[in-house]
């Protein structure tokens, strides 16, 4: 028996995510929540992570879209400074409980996608 392939959202156009630059939102679902998550781009692949520091349950961004150091090299938490790897999620440094939690992405033909699991659904599943 095949397997069904998982459903992709396309989540914007690839040239929407800059190295450094803006994030671009989108609502999910997590653990039966509404919460919010970002995409980025690190270099030459796309990331996403739902805006929730692993120290304190609370958005990360300083301004809208705005997650990024002004070196490029590293995510921060607005609140309390953690800083994280832009492609992994990781805890680089400051008050982290754990990493970010990974959304899974791709990008195909200028446009990047989501790939929703288990845990991660769209907001109107």
């Amino acid at each position: 028996m095949a397997e069904v392939p998982a459903p992709m959202l396309a989540l914007c156009q690839s040239d929407a995510l800059v190295h450094g630059g803006r994030a671009v939102a989108f609502d999910v679902l997590y653990a039966g929540q509404a919460c919010q998550a970002f995409a980025i781009r690190y270099h030459d692949g796309v990331h996403a992570y739902l805006n929730r520091c692993s120290h304190v349950a609370m958005e990360m961004d300083y301004q809208p879209g705005r997650f990024f150091d002004d070196t490029g090299n590293w995510l921060l938490c607005a609140t309390h400074g953690a800083a994280y790897v832009p492609d992994t999620g990781a805890c680089a440094g400051g008050p982290c409980r754990g990493g970010l939690v990974k959304v899974a992405l791709s990008e195909s033909d200028g446009v990047v996608y989501w790939h929703p699991d288990n845990r991660l659904q769209p907001v109107d599943f």
